[in-house]
């Protein structure tokens, strides 16, 4: 195991779990400057896609690989020349410890690793299919008047084949569905633009609404939807 990721171990299913922003973990090496309240937040978290990709991993019996530190330590789902790797500005709030910070020290430590075993994990799996799990927050402090009011979003690159199998399914278990919201996929998907379309590996891309899975009974029901549509998604393309 690596402080740079954790893995769960569901099953040998050709199904890859992958969450970048799974944890608000922050090494004791490294202070960025914050209150700590703020790493129980969006900015330094995605809520609830820790315990729904658990959920999946045991349910859809196949592996999870979940990323091990904040986004605020460094950004996993970013290119390693993208703006925001390294953020010094999240949502209105200032983070201090990452102006003078050693970008390359974080990458050999965190991103590196990180890639790798994704990686690794994919050419273990024959015809393997990804299921990318993030969340959004309802409302961004920087700009209260945009209005999120997508239950899941699903983005996507150039391969939106597995998203044209999700949508009308997750809309027939009763979501509103976000086709691109509440940001676009050709920007914001560089964790499965690097190890899924790069090598032509069919992907899932999800983004849930964070009041929504913010506890049990939510995590659970997102868990039950979304399961069979993977499977579904894994069928029709792996």
């Amino acid at each position: 195991m690596s402080e740079a990721y954790r893995l769960l171990r569901g099953g040998s299913a050709n199904i890859l779990i992958i969450a970048d922003h799974a944890s608000a973990h922050v090494p004791a090496d490294i202070d960025l400057g914050i209150d700590a309240a703020l790493l129980t937040r969006h900015i330094a978290i995605d809520i609830g896609v820790a315990e729904v990709s658990a959920l999946l991993s045991e349910r859809l019996e196949c592996a999870a690989i979940l990323g091990g530190v904040s986004r605020l330590v460094i950004d996993l789902n970013r290119e390693a020349d993208a703006a925001g790797l390294l953020p010094v500005m999240s949502d209105g709030h200032a983070i201090p410890g990452n102006r003078d910070a050693d970008l390359s020290a974080r990458m050999m430590r965190f991103h590196h690793p990180y890639h790798h075993q994704v990686a690794a994990l994919l050419a273990d799996i024959a015809s393997p299919f990804i299921l990318s799990v993030h969340s959004f927050t309802p409302q961004l402090a920087s700009d209260p008047d945009q209005q999120r009011p997508w239950d899941i979003g699903i983005l996507y690159n150039e391969d939106d084949r597995a998203a044209r199998i999700a949508i009308p399914m997750l809309e027939e278990a009763g979501l509103k569905v976000g086709d691109q919201e509440p940001y676009s996929g050709r920007l914001l998907n560089a964790t499965m633009n690097r190890h899924a379309e790069a090598n032509g590996i069919p992907y899932l891309g999800i983004e849930m609404r964070q009041d929504l899975v913010g506890d049990a009974a939510g995590q659970s029901r997102f868990a039950e939807i979304l399961a069979p549509i993977v499977i579904e998604c894994r069928n029709r393309l792996a």
